[in-house]
């Protein structure tokens, strides 16, 4: 019996992408015209540029939504007209491998397989240790995670067509700004029963330039606090990437490490606590370290390492504050993102 061949709609939400469109739509672009792909939709999200003109003049289907309602929204107006059996979600400002389109069919030849995500390249395209720090911390955890996962990724990752119909595509009502609503999705299908695979080898090229400021509002406002209060009321801590029991014990030695000289002024006695809570430190990031230092150099690797106790202490200081929100303030109905 011969297997009928996947078809794959590759889907990219853009929002002011004028400038970004013509590097990440070439690869798609290319695996079209290999028939590797069934078709390539750009969702203009309203944009005050030529996002959808430089679209449609790189020979993309194009549409449009109806008023500017975020990635979500895009995705899910694409979703209803893809011809596809199975959705590979794209961000404008990836730049996807050209062998995604074989990697997916490779996936997805697993009649169980319900949703696949890769991962960023070991060469971002953001310049400066920070940007690059960002982008390749995101690298590891999903280099490094298990190869079966409960959430979902959609900077570069793909769902089967009629599972996504199924749960009900993005929930654009609670995550009203792009925030976990991918995370969420993957929750969604895992509760269906549906297989969702961590492929190492998707890779995608991040283009996105990182700042400190952004990066804290992003990972506090738009991460941390919607995810901490998605798992606190519904979901339950998970063992795999950023929630992992490992990364929980980092973020405990890291806050101890960082409010431990606090303690000296009243106990002078415990000078040497610091030190002790630092060599606890290194040695339980010392993977993450070498994998830094293999791609930033020394001295950057050392910034990224110091940079990254404050993202523990600032990310579990906001699962803290989400469980004393819900158990002792009794707020309970905070998942929305304005």
């Amino acid at each position: 019996m011969i297997t009928p061949e996947i078809r794959i709609s590759a889907i990219m939400p853009a929002f002011r992408a004028e400038a970004l469109l013509p590097r990440v739509l070439e690869p798609l672009m290319a695996m079209l015209a290999r028939g590797e792909l069934a078709e390539v939709i750009v969702v203009d999200d309203r944009s005050p540029d030529a996002t959808a003109d430089v679209a449609r003049r790189l020979g993309a289907t194009v549409l449009v939504t109806p008023q500017n309602g975020g990635p979500g929204v895009a995705r899910n107006l694409a979703a209803k007209v893809a011809v596809g059996d199975v959705l590979w979600f794209v961000d404008s400002d990836v730049i996807a491998w050209r062998d995604g389109a074989a990697k997916l069919k490779a996936a997805f030849a697993d009649p169980s397989v319900a949703a696949v995500f890769g991962s960023y390249d070991e060469t971002p395209g953001g310049a400066g240790w920070f940007s690059r720090y960002k982008n390749l911390m995101h690298r590891y955890y999903h280099q490094t995670a298990r190869r079966t996962a409960t959430t979902f990724w959609a900077g570069c990752g793909a769902v089967r067509a009629d599972m996504f119909a199924r749960v009900g595509g993005f929930d654009v009502e609670t995550y009203r700004v792009p925030s976990i609503e991918d995370i969420e999705l993957g929750y969604r299908i895992h509760a269906a029963g549906g297989v969702i695979c961590v492929d190492p080898t998707l890779l995608g090229k991040h283009l996105k330039v990182w700042t400190v400021k952004n990066a804290i509002h992003t990972d506090i406002f738009r991460r941390a606090l919607p995810w901490s209060r998605l798992i606190i009321a519904r979901e339950g801590l998970g063992d795999d990437l950023n929630t992992s029991k490992a990364e929980r014990l980092r973020a405990v030695l890291a806050g101890l490490w960082l409010l431990s000289p606090v303690v000296i002024p009243f106990a002078p006695g415990l000078w040497w606590l610091p030190f002790v809570f630092l060599v606890l430190t290194i040695a339980a990031n010392m993977r993450l370290f070498r994998f830094f230092i293999r791609h930033l150099g020394p001295l950057r690797a050392v910034a990224a390492m110091l940079y990254h106790q404050i993202y523990y202490v600032y990310s579990a200081g906001a699962f803290a504050w989400c469980l004393f929100e819900y158990h002792i303030l009794r707020i309970r109905n905070r998942l929305h993102v304005p």
